[in-house]
């Protein structure tokens, strides 16, 4: 039914001046405001809409989820920039933040002002 249909992903945030900055500034991503929304473009074409929500509880699982070449690079980048990386019980993580788990991605985990979970990974 929706097969060909154009789709986006959406996310809250508390504060969308700090959203602006982090996602634009901080991650470098094309950010556009309009009515007091943010619109993230991202390669290839996607796009993800970013609303205020005044009560918002930061979201329990991971919202957006960027594939890099060079996830050490990558942590380093974002770190160089102010970021923080999270440690999650179940999921060992080296001296960055990287967890390197049998049989799945590289992966490390930070959040945005509003508390959401963003991730880099890496295919093995």
């Amino acid at each position: 039914m929706f097969g060909t249909t154009k789709a986006f992903s959406s996310f809250a945030v508390n504060d969308i001046p700090a959203a602006r900055r982090f996602y634009g500034e901080t991650l470098g991503l094309d950010v556009s405001e309009e009515n007091g929304m943010l619109s993230l473009r991202l390669a290839g074409g996607a796009s993800v809409f970013v609303y205020p929500k005044p009560d918002h509880t930061p979201a329990g699982f991971t919202v957006l989820n960027f594939s890099v070449d060079d996830i050490e690079q990558a942590v380093d980048d974002l770190a160089a920039r102010g970021v923080s990386f999270e440690r999650y019980p179940g999921f060992e993580a080296d001296g960055r933040g990287i967890v390197r788990a049998e049989g799945g991605p590289m992966i490390a985990w930070f959040t945005d002002p509003a508390g959401n979970v963003v991730a880099v990974m890496q295919d093995r």
